[in-house]
């Protein structure tokens, strides 16, 4: 593995659902070698400074370190597991996969169940098994002490899985490429910014608990007060039999600059400069547009006064599942095409994205 696919297997096989984020903030801070300082905000976010020739404008790019999964809302008397969701899950992806729950006394593994659909009514089979039905199996027996193995409501659940190339060597599986690639790309354009002259001050920040609605990204934009921000996320994949017509967002074609989402309109401005860099650069890109959903940007961008911002991602096949792939070269051209950006966002520059 080089540096890269490195970051990326240790991001994604880290556990961190929202709100128990400690163990990928580690992971983000120890591959974080460039960084000038490094601090948190009150709810956990990691904030990573480079500094430039200049203290401001500061340019901030944020990724969520939590990833969806389940937390222990009930113990049955027989030692089944009934769990909440955290996160957006569809029934059909979570039934019958292997979890983690996550204890005081050590990792606790179980598969999620549910009613067998041998003795289910005919309308029943037609429909979505919702989260609510399903339970968590740890091989119970008549003697399973759930005291003894430490099980208490409240505990973190985990998919399980490990990161993997496939057969193609640049494509990748793992779990919570969502948003394990938007924390990636801010430590790696920190450090490929080590020794290069850029006109500002960066701010790579991993967010928490963006999959229960947005919320460190509001108190890591208060904290870094940004001129300008980046959204690096995962961004839909359309290249599957159906989904074809929705959008252009391919693996290996390149990074996605998003000019709509369902939290946020980026600026304008902000999004016609990335835009001029790539195609200077001949950095491969694409547009897309996501109508449904949102990512940090819903927040960052109506912080404070409002902050010019874009959300710009790497297709993803597969998100908000126990695994999803993705494409090596859209990950090292989105790297490219924001430092390429960042390199002219001077105070000139900033100040024209809010001229009116």
């Amino acid at each position: 593995m080089d540096k890269i696919e490195q970051l990326l297997a240790d991001l994604t096989d880290a556990n961190g659902v929202p709100g128990f984020e400690d163990e990928v903030a580690e992971v983000m801070v120890r591959h974080t070698l460039a960084a000038d300082e490094v601090t948190y905000d009150k709810l956990g976010s990691v904030i990573a400074r480079k500094t430039g020739t200049a203290d401001s404008p500061r340019i901030m790019i944020a990724g969520h370190l939590d990833e969806i999964g389940f937390i222990v809302n009930q113990i049955t008397d027989e030692g089944y597991i009934k769990f909440l969701p955290l996160g957006g899950w569809w029934g059909h992806v979570a039934l019958a996969q292997r979890v983690i729950i996550k204890t005081s006394k050590g990792d606790v593994l179980g598969v999620i169940g549910s009613k067998p659909p041998h003795i289910l009514k005919e309308d029943e089979r037609k429909k979505v098994l919702e989260i609510e039905d399903m339970f968590i199996d740890i091989g119970v027996t008549p003697k399973t002490d759930i005291k003894k193995l430490g099980i208490r409501v409240g505990d973190p659940i985990v998919p399980v899985a490990k990161f993997t190339r496939m057969n193609n060597p640049k494509v990748y599986l793992n779990k919570a490429f969502d948003n394990r690639i938007g924390v990636a790309a801010a430590v790696a354009v920190i450090n490929a910014l080590k020794g290069i002259k850029h006109p500002n001050a960066v701010y790579g920040v991993g967010t928490v608990q963006e999959e229960v609605g947005l919320r460190g990204a509001g108190t890591a934009a208060y904290a870094v007060d940004p001129d300008v921000a980046f959204v690096a996320d995962v961004s839909l994949a359309a290249d599957g039999p159906g989904s074809e017509k929705y959008n252009k967002a391919k693996l290996g074609t390149g990074p996605s600059i998003t000019v709509y989402d369902g939290s946020m309109i980026p600026n304008r401005r902000l999004r016609d400069l990335v835009i001029d860099v790539a195609e200077k650069e001949k950095i491969p890109f694409h547009l897309s547009a996501m109508p449904r959903g949102g990512t940090d940007g819903g927040r960052i961008h109506i912080s404070r006064s409002g902050v010019p911002c874009l959300y710009v991602g790497v297709a993803t096949r597969y998100i908000h599942s126990h695994t999803s792939i993705i494409h090596r070269d859209d990950f090292d051209n989105l790297v490219k095409l924001l430092v390429a950006v960042i390199k002219k966002l001077d105070n000139k520059t900033v100040k024209a994205l809010n001229k009116r």
